[in-house]
């Protein structure tokens, strides 16, 4: 095995690992988030301190942290778009650990969907292009574009979350809109480790910035939407939109190839088309939600806390 393979190797096992501690960090941080007071964003510093008041949102947090200091490592190691894919394989953590140790009970419809994302998402790494784990040099032009689309559909998802005559579920918006916070936050670390090549100067970037800025603004959100959605759902859709966030831009920004021949490029997008549709299915039906969403207020507006 050839230096360059055994590092892609050695940050795709980081990418398994970190998913499967990003999902029990998610299902930890979700236990606290509902036993914590409502996140209050013209609060924000109090917001945080009660959060980390909590028991399980503090253990979950420790938790996510070494699940990100791995999912470093797998960004650094492997190519964007395959690394990416694998932590976004993660779902079947979440979807075992939900039910089996946290008193999840997932519906067909969502088995379906979580099985559809983790399929397609394992399509996407076994045909992942060359997987010569050597940085890619970014487009400094399609880095400004692809940072900016997603940040002005995040900030969207955001105003529509507040919208109450939009039919959907405004936990799963919100999960959504912290995903992409996330992916964006992916996308620059990925560029920053590139710049780093020049030593630690790289540092001084304007890319640094954004990861701050979006690692603040999903850490917010995130907790929100763990407060008003169900659980299952919202860490659901919150990773795929990470993951799906940072696999496009690995292609379009970081030039990973999408296939070296037409049927390997037909499978993948095969497999970005299962993705979206299985992450539809993941939410569970409208009415449902709603009858959930209702059930949980009780007399005087407060929302109830799971015992």
């Amino acid at each position: 095995m050839t230096g360059v393979s055994l590092a892609v190797g050695v940050g795709l096992f980081c990418a398994l690992l970190s998913a499967l501690g990003t999902n029990l960090a998610f299902l930890l941080k979700y236990k606290g988030a509902v036993a914590a007071p409502d996140v209050d964003m013209h609060h924000p510093l109090r917001s945080a301190a009660d959060l980390f008041r909590s028991k399980w949102w503090s253990i979950g947090w420790a938790v996510a942290v070494v699940a990100f200091t791995l999912h470093v490592a797998a960004l650094t190691l492997a190519p964007l778009s395959v690394g990416q894919a694998v932590l976004a394989g993660g779902l079947v953590f979440l979807a075992v650990l939900a039910e089996r140790f946290f008193g999840f009970k997932l519906g067909h419809r969502q088995w379906i969907g979580i099985g559809l994302v983790a399929v397609s998402l394992a399509l996407l790494t076994l045909t992942g292009g060359s997987g010569s784990g050597e940085s890619s040099k970014y487009s400094l032009a399609g880095m400004i574009i692809f940072e900016g689309i997603a940040i002005g559909v995040g900030l969207l998802l955001v105003v529509s979350h507040l919208i109450d005559r939009i039919r959907v579920q405004r936990g799963v918006l919100l999960g959504i809109a912290a995903g992409l916070g996330f992916g964006i936050a992916d996308v620059a670390i990925k560029a920053l480790s590139d710049d780093l090549e020049s030593g630690l100067i790289g540092l001084v970037s304007p890319w640094s910035l954004i990861i701050i800025t979006a690692a603040v603004f999903s850490f917010f959100a995130s907790a929100r939407s763990l407060q008003i959605g169900e659980g299952v759902a919202v860490i659901a859709v919150t990773s795929v939109a990470a993951n799906l966030t940072a696999i496009i831009a690995g292609l379009a920004v970081f030039g990973d190839q999408l296939g070296d021949n037409a049927l390997v490029i037909g499978v993948r997008l095969a497999a970005f088309a299962l993705i979206l549709a299985g992450s539809a299915m993941i939410p569970a039906p409208l009415r449902a939600g709603e009858a959930l969403d209702e059930s949980a207020v009780e007399p005087g507006g407060s929302t109830a806390r799971p015992a």
